[in-house]
């Protein structure tokens, strides 16, 4: 088995914790719905990022409230690069899957598509309608 990067972005609509915490439950579950298979338990560990102006509380919080307990999480502050992206969630999750790099589907949504335009945008209703 290897062990495989997933990335995804998101951005959030205020300096909240409620909102940083359903921006990145958001993101995280449109990327387990992306990727087939995808279970916590096969997660090595996942870094999270937020650009300066999101620091009411830690984005691996919203990974703790899904119930990913076991998981190794690490947060830590976006280089401050002018002109990027403002309000914005990035994360890295190192899966353990068999799966070739080609199968593997790397999500940013809403304003943080214009990160990898080359990735088609993904909405979390088409991928999960029960939600």
């Amino acid at each position: 088995m290897t062990v495989r990067g997933v990335r995804g972005a998101i951005t959030c609509s205020e300096d909240r914790p409620e909102a940083i915490l359903q921006a990145t439950q958001e993101l995280l579950l449109a990327i387990q719905a992306a990727n087939p298979g995808m279970h916590p338990d096969d997660f090595a560990s996942i870094f999270f990022t937020a650009t300066p102006d999101l620091r009411s509380i830690h984005p691996a919080k919203a990974a703790r409230q899904l119930g990913w307990n076991r998981v190794p999480l690490l947060c830590a502050q976006e280089i401050d690069v002018p002109d990027s992206l403002p309000r914005c969630i990035r994360v890295l999750l190192h899966w353990n899957s068999s799966l070739p790099q080609s199968q593997i589907h790397h999500v940013y949504l809403g304003e943080a598509s214009v990160l990898r335009p080359d990735i088609e945008e993904i909405s979390l209703s088409s991928l999960r309608p029960d939600l």
